[in-house]
């Protein structure tokens, strides 16, 4: 399992989709962009009634924006697109009438933490630890902010967000309001998961449909400022201290 994918399973009304990158489950723009189009085209399949959203592995769910990617960026008009991938991301499940079951089994980071946040149910495994790094190369969670602020609130976004060298377990993350349930293990999560996605599908689609157009409500703008925000981002990963904290990570 060494190459990078987006996959999906679909069966008895329950759409799975899992992505996986090598390294540690970060995510370049091309995997990002399938990403963000496959929930799309998901959340329009009318056989479809609830989407479990996870990635390949054992270990991490996500670590991020493929780093990479980050360090070759030398010009504001492709670290907008850079910082972009998540915010599409974010936009489609966002925008997804389906409700997004999330399944993870072990850290996030950065990015990560705003995909985690887009969820509408997240169920996860005591060491599914989050952690915003972004300040750590000189940027900050400006893209996943909106969506990280909605589920954790200001003050606990803000505290992780400048503490951005620790990372937080998974209890502290369910206190907050990110994660819904944790599991001590991933055959526990994995039997709760699809419980939960089959006992969804016993419910009206259109009133789900309804309920997570209410739930949402407020973010209509997101488009609009998720692009904004990338603009921010691309512009502080051209500056000097940036671009001198990035060597010390090759």
């Amino acid at each position: 399992m060494n190459q990078p994918y987006v996959k999906i399973e679909t069966e008895n009304g329950i759409a799975t989709i899992e992505f996986f990158h090598p390294a540690q489950n970060s995510l370049p723009g091309d995997l990002l962009a399938k990403l963000a189009k496959t929930i799309t085209e998901v959340g329009e399949n009318e056989a479809v009634k609830v989407i479990i959203l996870k990635s390949g592995g054992d270990r991490t769910f996500c670590a991020g924006a493929s780093f990479n990617e980050l360090m070759s960026i030398n010009d504001a008009e492709t670290g907008k697109m850079f910082f972009s991938g998540f915010a599409n991301v974010i936009n489609a499940m966002r925008k997804c009438p389906k409700f997004i079951i999330g399944r993870i089994q072990g850290k996030t980071v950065g990015g990560g933490v705003g995909i985690a946040s887009a969820m509408d149910f997240c169920m996860v495994t005591k060491f599914a630890s989050i952690k915003l790094s972004e300040l750590n190369v000189g940027i900050g969670p400006f893209v996943v902010g909106p969506a990280v602020e909605r589920k954790l609130g200001l003050s606990a976004m803000s505290q992780i967000a400048i503490d951005a060298n620790t990372f937080y377990e998974a209890e502290w993350a369910r206190q907050k309001g990110l994660y819904n349930q944790v599991f001590d293990s991933l055959d526990e999560l994995d039997e709760a998961v699809q419980k939960f996605a089959k006992n969804l599908c016993n419910y009206n689609p259109e009133a789900m449909a309804e309920m997570k157009k209410i739930f949402w409500s407020g973010t209509e703008d997101w488009d609009e400022l998720l692009a904004e925000r990338a603009v921010i981002s691309g512009r502080l990963v051209l500056s000097d201290f940036t671009k001198e904290t990035l060597k010390k990570f090759k």
